[in-house]
């Protein structure tokens, strides 16, 4: 399968290093000249392209729009001379299927909005299909996204909270595991360490949720032993209001006031 990313900034370069680790497709991509831009496709091995008039003859099976926002539809436009039988992928936030589909009218569109863990194969990604939509189609849509992370299908109108909790959500886990790790060097581990065990930490407890599917208070009681140290612990953010601010994190996220 032939895939082109269109716009390599930090999530195009985010996917095409996910997409090359799994080693499934032949990856090329589209962005103006730019030298970072240069050496990742010179270490990653990918053909790169200049202008939106030279993908037609890369004939991409899918086309991913890792645009910024302002320019998509634009960018959409010019794309819409490739084959109808072309797939597109659209990760530029904000931008409906019914935006793309005024200037892509016989296109397969599909709506996502995925995280930057999608580089190492380990993302979060809200997906909206289109109504109608072949079994082929969605086929061929989901071998390119599984091979990313993990999927979740929601409609349209839910990709934007989608977009905050898994896309904004690694910056805010980030703080967490800098503090965490800070207060481990505080304790006496070196710094190297302290990330080691941070991250191996968030890691291992993410995946015990995602495939266990226990709620999050379910997993914490396993943990909280009666006048344990982790209850102690979990007294402490109480009173310091991280569920609250967890909380109001997202709520701003949105854009709410």
């Amino acid at each position: 399968m032939k895939i082109t990313v269109i716009g390599v900034g930090n999530m195009g370069s985010a996917i095409i290093k996910g997409l090359g680790n799994s080693k499934k497709f032949t990856l090329s991509a589209m962005n103006p000249v730019n030298p970072r831009v240069s050496k990742l496709a010179d270490t990653l091995k990918f053909e790169l392209v200049n202008t939106n008039a030279d993908v037609a003859e890369l004939a991409p099976d899918v086309v991913i729009l890792t645009t910024p926002a302002p320019v998509t539809v634009a960018v959409a436009k010019e794309l819409a001379v490739l084959n109808d039988h072309t797939i597109f992928i659209s990760a530029a936030a904000g931008i409906s299927h019914n935006d793309l589909r005024a200037v892509l009218p016989n296109k397969i569109i599909a709506n996502i909005i995925p995280n930057t863990p999608v580089e190492v194969n380990a993302g979060t990604i809200g997906l909206a299909l289109p109504r109608e939509i072949t079994a082929d189609d969605i086929s061929t849509i989901m071998t390119v996204l599984d091979s990313l992370g993990d999927v979740i299908e929601v409609p349209e109108q839910q990709l934007d909270i989608i977009g905050v909790v898994g896309g904004c959500g690694p910056a805010f886990v980030d703080v967490m595991m800098d503090a965490m790790s800070d207060a481990a060097v505080k304790h006496g581990l070196d710094r190297q360490t302290a990330y080691q065990v941070v991250a191996s930490m968030v890691k291992g407890t993410g995946t015990l949720a995602y495939d266990s599917q226990l709620a999050p208070a379910l997993l914490r009681d396993q943990v909280t032993s009666p006048g344990g140290t982790t209850i102690k612990g979990v007294e402490a953010l109480e009173k310091n209001g991280f569920r609250y601010a967890i909380m109001d994190a997202v709520n701003k996220a949105t854009g709410e006031k």
